[in-house]
């Protein structure tokens, strides 16, 4: 179907999961696990999901669906649409002014990506289709998966506990006590399968001689890639000095944002893992496009993800349409709000997360017993729907 459509209501929920283990990472700790849900549906009452970044700062999420109902999706009543990209667009165009003004970049980028991935699901679902399939006829219904989340402290016992569900690659966070990361990395090196692989994430933690350091106390180790070992925002002569010392490739992406930005990474090609997150910036609109231009510069892609089981759905079908040998990111970590919608225990199929046969992205509504987790949720109505 190709008719123009129109959007009649949009709601946003939030939800936080307690946890009983917080995530470390080198910048912050998180002590529960948040998630905001957007849905949106049109004068037919066809529907579609979306999720919006909220695990940075703690306070994002209750922040997001206000920011959602109040300031974003007003501007999303004003069109009719008869491609999902046309509101990406209207909506950053809309909104660069306020964003502007009030500094919250990334609030109204993150909203506006949940708003994307929540009309493309509407329009794979109208049509029929998955979401994947609306992209790409040709995409594949298995994309390769890696577990992530992985604390260096609990590399010995999450890696074995990951290689059950069926994970052989592996990501592990550093970055904390160099000295202690670097001894735990090689343990969990020694103590590999013959098949596993292993990548690493500083988050942004070093300064460029500490990665250096980093890099080469550990050029004996065949790492799968070294992620944002110093701020995605630091000089690019740094990024090039990395990127010629390592001998294994350098990642990031989840902290770009805009087309300028990652052209000119592709273009530098310090980076030779691109890693954008559908929920923090561009929803599918943004990371298809960049998806396809790192695909077509030989590079890899490889999406970030750490939320809900909507926004990893959506990964998985991105990945899929994108193609390549790239890998899904999957948090190894306890998470209702992702394993509600389909557990890593039963979608994990030979090293791979099984995507979802149902149209757009397989989600109906929010699972009955995430209900216990909401904190604040509203919606909004097209003043032509009232």
């Amino acid at each position: 179907m190709n008719d123009r459509l129109r959007i009649a209501r949009i709601q946003g929920f939030a939800f936080r999961s307690p946890i009983a283990d917080p995530v470390l990472t080198s910048f912050g700790i998180m002590k529960d696990r948040p998630a905001v849900f957007v849905r949106i549906e049109d004068r037919d009452g066809c529907f579609g999901w979306g999720e919006i970044f909220a695990n940075w700062p703690a306070a994002a999420a209750e922040h997001r669906v206000n920011l959602l109902v109040r300031d974003v999706a007003p501007f999303a009543f004003e069109h009719a649409f008869s491609h999902p990209e046309q509101m990406f667009e209207l909506l950053t165009s809309r909104t660069e002014i306020v964003a502007l003004q009030s500094g919250e970049w990334g609030p109204f980028r993150q909203v506006i990506a949940g708003l994307d991935i929540a009309l493309w699901d509407l329009f794979a679902r109208r049509n029929g289709q998955t979401l994947r399939h609306y992209m790409n006829a040709e995409s594949p219904d298995v994309v390769p998966a890696y577990a992530s989340g992985i604390h260096i402290t609990d590399a010995e016992a999450l890696i074995p506990k990951s290689r059950e569900f069926g994970f052989s690659a592996f990501k592990v966070k550093v970055g904390f006590n160099m000295e202690d990361d670097l001894a735990l990395l090689e343990q969990a090196f020694d103590t590999k399968a013959a098949a596993d692989t292993i990548a690493a994430d500083a988050n942004q933690g070093w300064t460029e001689d500490a990665a250096l350091s980093f890099i080469t106390s550990t050029r004996g180790l065949p790492l799968e890639w070294l992620e944002e070992p110093i701020r995605a925002d630091a000089d690019p002569t740094a990024w090039a000095a990395l990127s010629r010392a390592s001998p294994y490739p350098l990642a990031g992406g989840e902290n770009l944002v805009g087309f300028d930005e990652f052209d000119s990474a592709v273009q530098r090609a310090h980076l030779r893992i691109f890693q954008p997150d559908i929920i923090k910036w561009g929803g599918i609109t943004g990371c298809l496009r960049v998806g396809q231009n790192v695909q077509a510069a030989g590079l890899r892609y490889c999406p970030h993800f750490l939320g809900g089981g909507i926004g990893l759905q959506a990964s998985a079908n991105l990945l899929a349409a994108v193609g390549g040998d790239g890998l899904l990111e999957i948090d190894a970590n306890p998470n209702p709000l992702r394993d509600a919608f389909g557990s890593i225990k039963t979608c994990i199929l030979d090293h791979g997360w099984r995507c979802n046969s149902e149209p757009g992205i397989g989600i109906v509504s929010v699972p009955e017993e995430l209900t216990k987790y909401e904190t604040h949720k509203a919606e909004v109505l097209s003043p032509m729907h009232l």
